[in-house]
């Protein structure tokens, strides 16, 4: 069973970045597509980003894209998630989660199975 530890969340300014990681153990993030989910106050659960190791294919939501991106680490251990430009309504909780979805699946987090405990992200000046 992999186990994912999220991290790097924190009060930012807007206009500032963050990278948040996702450490696993227990399991190959190199045989997973990777993701990324949100949930702010109050709303629900809502698509970041997602990365299938195995051809690198990467899905964004449109709000994310031209400032977001996710990344692989070393020896399928880790997967990051750095946002640039923060505003406001990216204050959320982020989780990452793994799991095998097709490839028009990937924003969908039913499909996953295994899921971080989430980290918090507070954007506010």
């Amino acid at each position: 069973q992999v186990q994912l530890v999220d991290a790097g969340g924190g009060f930012v300014q807007p206009g500032g970045s963050l990278r948040l990681s996702c450490a696993a153990s227990g399991g190959d993030l190199r045989t997973y597509t990777v993701a990324w989910f949100r949930q702010p106050p109050g709303r629900e659960r809502e698509f970041v980003a997602a990365l299938r190791w195995s051809g690198g294919n990467t899905k964004y939501a449109d709000s994310m894209k031209g400032r977001c991106s996710i990344t692989k680490g070393n020896a399928g251990s880790a997967a990051y998630l750095r946002i640039d430009n923060l505003a406001p309504e990216d204050t959320a909780n982020y989780s990452c989660a793994v799991g095998r979805p097709i490839v028009s699946a990937m924003t969908n987090a039913e499909i996953y199975y295994y899921w971080g405990q989430g980290t918090q992200v507070i954007v506010s000046s």
